[in-house]
């Protein structure tokens, strides 16, 4: 009974009834390219930036704040005006060297001694990388032919991924877990259910969009797959973070989740990853 009546559980059903509803509604609201989604992302970039900037200077020397929070914002931000304007989305790729490079010269020209310079350059490329470029490739999933199914399915794919591993975690992990330092309450059956979740999703819309995604069945299991992953291994890394830096949670924005980073972890590495794989098995 404890299971059913824990602060995560009331927080996932949070997420669940209202959450879920508000970003489908978000996904949905296609006018002018999904502007709406592309501005939300834009801002959960920056807010992630900003709070893992917090969490690098605890250990390690930085560049200016805002400068390192803009340049990672430009990325999601070419991603919108790709969208609006109709330009091509290889202009992201071209915005985030840009950025990366703004945050070298910067270094370069305003430097009076050199002596953090790596700790500065390597700590705004990361942040703009992780930030910025990878978690831009959700507003990418915009350009596909079915942008709103497909939208729909990645995000679904997660939260199977991410409840599924909780779920069966907590009901069968007991005792393999604790292998991994970075989270040691994450198991091996909480692994296997994110599996389960994430192919589980990608079967359900194999049966409802059966137009959309076309010919055997084993391509959406290798999607769910390897969403799965990538959902799982970007949980890990954003535990690798905040453990580096002794935080609890990467910030106090969302009531019961933390901040933008602790929500969006799973969907750094995942976006690109299921963005790449749609492209590659369908096409599309």
């Amino acid at each position: 009974m404890r299971l059913f009546m824990s602060s995560k559980v009331i927080s996932r059903l949070m997420v669940f009834f209202v959450g879920i509803p508000a970003v489908i509604c978000l996904v949905w609201f296609n006018q002018m390219n999904h502007l709406a989604l592309h501005v939300v992302v834009t801002l959960l970039a920056i807010g992630a930036a900003d709070e893992l900037f917090n969490m690098f200077r605890r250990n390690f020397k930085t560049q200016n704040r805002v400068l390192v929070d803009i340049c990672s914002g430009l990325v999601p931000l070419s991603t919108l005006l790709c969208a609006v304007f109709g330009w091509p989305v290889i202009i992201t790729v071209y915005v985030f060297v840009c950025a990366v490079l703004l945050c070298y010269s910067i270094e370069v020209v305003s430097a009076k001694s050199f002596e953090d310079s790596n700790s500065h350059l390597i700590t705004s490329t990361t942040i703009i990388f992780y930030c910025g470029f990878l978690f831009s490739f959700v507003s990418r999933m915009t350009f596909f032919e079915h942008s709103q199914q497909l939208l729909i399915l990645f995000l679904v794919m997660v939260f199977f991924c991410d409840s599924f591993a909780w779920l069966f975690g907590n009901l069968f992990g007991k005792n393999n877990k604790g292998f991994i330092k970075a989270s040691p309450n994450k198991s091996i059956a909480g692994f296997i259910g994110g599996f389960f979740g994430s192919v589980l999703a990608g079967i359900l819309a194999y049966k409802i969009w059966p137009e959309i995604f076309t010919g055997d069945v084993y391509k959406i299991i290798i999607l769910g797959v390897l969403t799965a992953f990538t959902s799982i291994i970007g949980d890990l890394v954003e535990s690798v973070f905040k453990r580096s830096s002794e935080c609890k949670d990467s910030g106090t924005l969302i009531p019961g989740r933390g901040g933008v980073l602790d929500s969006i972890d799973s969907i750094v590495f995942s976006a690109p990853v299921f963005y790449l794989t749609v492209t590659h098995l369908y096409a599309l």
